[in-house]
């Protein structure tokens, strides 16, 4: 039979490897989540560039100042759309690592809590007689960490939810349908 330092110790060694895969996850995901931005942020700045540069053009050949006028305040409404959904494009990659986060925490969380829980089980096992006040005041600090971190799970989740609630809610003010858009009288 093993003794309670060889479990502490196999405990402490398990919880480290765990920790230190964790660490190794979320760095992983992070990066990726970098990757998909950096990506995101190389296209528009292309497209962009490419749009300002026929706009320029568009300009520069403009025949009087109404017809300036009228290129460029034709050009303010599609940039306003572009603008908002480069938004929710970073939205979703920030809810998307968000929820990878969440997703890889609670399975570590969870593999801790059961390897604390079978420790605590253990030592219960090969404790003296006397020892009952302790391993109950283990158990509840135990149990009491796990329902913190759901609560803290619980509330991140609710701010993300609140946050994808608010760029759509953002959008639908900021971009109006087709139906909303006024019609352009023609001239003959």
């Amino acid at each position: 039979m093993f003794s309670a330092a060889d479990q502490l110790s196999n405990a402490t060694k398990a919880s480290i490897d765990s920790q230190l895969a964790a660490m190794s996850e979320i760095a992983n995901k992070a990066l990726h989540s970098v990757t998909e931005l950096v990506e995101l942020n190389i296209a528009t700045a292309k497209e962009s560039l490419a749009q300002t540069s026929a706009a320029a053009q568009q300009m520069l050949t403009a025949k009087d100042a109404q017809e300036f006028f009228s290129l460029t305040s034709s050009q303010a409404q599609p940039q306003a759309e572009k603008a908002l959904a480069y938004g929710r494009h970073v939205a979703s990659i920030a809810t998307k690592a968000q929820a990878e986060f969440t997703k890889a925490t609670e399975a570590r969380v969870a593999e801790t809590s059961k390897q604390v829980s079978k420790l605590i089980d253990d030592l219960a096992k090969a404790a003296p007689a006397g020892s009952e006040n302790a391993i109950a005041m283990l158990k509840a600090g135990a149990t009491t960490a796990a329902t913190t971190y759901e609560q803290m799970v619980k509330a991140s989740k609710q701010a993300l939810e609140t946050m994808e609630e608010n760029v759509t809610e953002a959008t639908k003010h900021f971009v109006p349908t087709a139906a909303d858009k006024p019609a352009r009288s023609k001239k003959a």
